[in-house]
């Protein structure tokens, strides 16, 4: 399928997050042409509000991204509401990236933005409150739950740093083992330091009330009374789009999943492409985010006006040679 003349853009954005609406931002005040593809599946769809964002601490994740959008839009940024489903290098300039819809857009540079999908334990009730009474990350909802009971769902060896971390924001911490967490003994030493309570066996389920989390029943055993639980996802990047480009998740040296790797400034293996966000960092938050979003805009910017000046020399020594 052939593209129309306004479906060709210095550059495409694949991802309307965090990442990608402040790569459009900057890249459209450098007066670059610009597309973003949005599927409108944000990672931090179920969470209340965003924290840590300095000016926009508590707002509501569907909030920000409209304001983003507005900013970003309001310096010729174009947001198109579709899914990216495949992505080749262009016969000519750049690359052609296809749309559910069928169409296809071009962007002489590639920017993916489409950040990771959370993979939760098949347990009862975690899915359902996930974003909600069930978290991950005690830099982004830990005021939240301070001084309540919280339950650390034990998915792996990460599990004992997070309730030793979840400790400094209450003193009511339970850590399950769930049969995937075998603490060292120095490692149950510090957790009976700190006065995080160990419970043995498998969890089977979450008990959820009125709406509300009450508490982790066990397999075969007792259930216990819990506020808020916490558990490490693996996460996985979000390429299927991008397989045509050779472009493909590597294990994350952490053992929480996989990403897409770059250098400092975003650029990936192929020439052309770059990544900003969690999908090539997942440990970044929405302002981390964002401003890596900012900085790999400001590298790609600079790629294009070195191709630029290169041709602009090239053509004024070929009009120069044949002056009169």
């Amino acid at each position: 399928m052939s593209t129309e003349n306004d479906t060709s853009y210095d550059v495409l954005i694949i991802g309307g997050g965090p990442a990608g609406l402040s790569a459009a931002q900057m890249l459209g005040r450098s007066r670059r042409s610009v597309a973003v593809v949005d599927g409108g599946e944000p990672r931090n769809a179920p969470a209340q509000g965003v924290h840590g964002f300095l000016s926009r601490d508590g707002a509501s994740p569907a909030e920000l991204l409209k304001i983003g959008r507005a900013e970003a839009e309001h310096y010729g940024v174009r947001i198109i509401q579709d899914q990216a489903v495949a992505a080749a290098r262009s016969t000519e300039d750049g690359f052609d990236v296809t749309l559910a819809d069928g169409r296809v857009i071009r962007g002489r540079r590639l920017l993916i933005t489409t950040g990771l999908v959370d993979e939760l334990p098949e347990i009862p009730g975690l899915r359902e409150r996930w974003g909600r009474d069930v978290l991950h990350c005690p830099f982004c909802h830990g005021w939240e739950v301070q001084d309540q009971a919280i339950g650390i769902l034990g998915n792996g060896p990460w599990s004992v740093h997070q309730a030793l971390l979840f400790r400094q924001w209450s003193g009511n911490i339970t850590l399950f083992l769930n049969d995937l967490t075998e603490p060292t003994g120095d490692e149950l030493e510090q957790l009976a330091a700190r006065g995080v309570k160990v419970v043995a066996g498998a969890v089977e389920s979450l008990r959820i009330e009125q709406d509300k989390l009450r508490g982790v029943a066990l397999a075969g055993g007792p259930e216990v009374g819990v506020d808020a639980v916490v558990v490490g996802p693996q996460v996985r990047a979000r390429l299927d789009a991008f397989v045509g480009l050779g472009l493909a998740a590597v294990p994350h040296p952490m053992g929480v999943g996989d990403y897409l790797e770059t250098d400092a400034d975003g650029a990936t293996a192929v020439p052309g492409v770059w990544a900003a966000g969690n999908v090539t960092d997942m440990r970044a938050q929405v302002l981390a985010s964002a401003a890596a979003g900012a900085w790999t805009a400001v590298v790609i910017n600079n790629h294009l006006m070195a191709e630029e000046l290169t041709a602009d020399v090239a053509a004024y020594r070929e009009s120069m040679s044949v002056a009169p």
